[in-house]
């Protein structure tokens, strides 16, 4: 079971460069469709690993590592297809906070304090809301609803306060046991 939970993480990795593809290629339905199967797999090797008590090494591994490249490419490929220094601007500082926590866990990776930075709620928070704020714009696009993209934008700030947020809980927890 491991092993097909790691797969479905894998296929997210893998999903994140085609969808942008389609996403810059202006097929907006086909971009949503593929980013919503990539945005439940994030739910669903989760869920099958704790229910099935398979979680692994690797997975607590590449599990964040495949939403980082799939949120990061799709907040790249939105900044690109609308030109927009909002959406370009805000990836960036999300691009930022999650260099900093990797650089953070590997920090307390070296000093054995894992626990530090071991993903905690307001992470899973912060990538729902990521997801939910690219889903919105995805529907925009696909819809032809321009209203829906003004709505994205402000999901966009409150996913960016989430992130920065979170960001903020593993710097402190790092640094308090110094």
């Amino acid at each position: 079971m491991t092993k097909f939970i790691n797969f479905i993480t894998i296929i997210r990795i893998l999903l994140a460069p085609v969808i942008f593809l389609f996403l810059i290629f202006n097929n907006y339905i086909l971009c949503l469709i593929l980013f919503l199967l990539a945005g439940l797999s994030d739910f669903f090797d989760g869920y099958l690993a704790r229910k099935y008590n398979s979680e692994s090494e690797l997975g607590e591994i590449l599990d964040p590592i495949a939403d980082k490249i799939l949120i990061v490419s799709m907040f790249f490929g939105l900044a690109v297809n609308f030109s927009s220094y909002l959406i370009g601007f805000i990836g960036s500082i999300i691009v930022a906070r999650e260099i900093w926590v990797s650089a953070l866990r590997d920090y307390n990776a070296r000093n054995n304090s894992t626990s530090a930075t071991k993903v905690m709620f307001i992470g899973k928070i912060k990538t729902a809301t990521q997801i939910f704020t690219i889903t919105i714009y995805l529907v925009g696009l696909a819809l032809n609803k321009m209203l829906l993209i003004v709505i994205a934008d402000i999901f966009l700030i409150i996913s960016l306060l989430v992130t920065l947020y979170s960001g903020y809980i593993y710097t402190v927890n790092t640094f308090k046991k110094i």
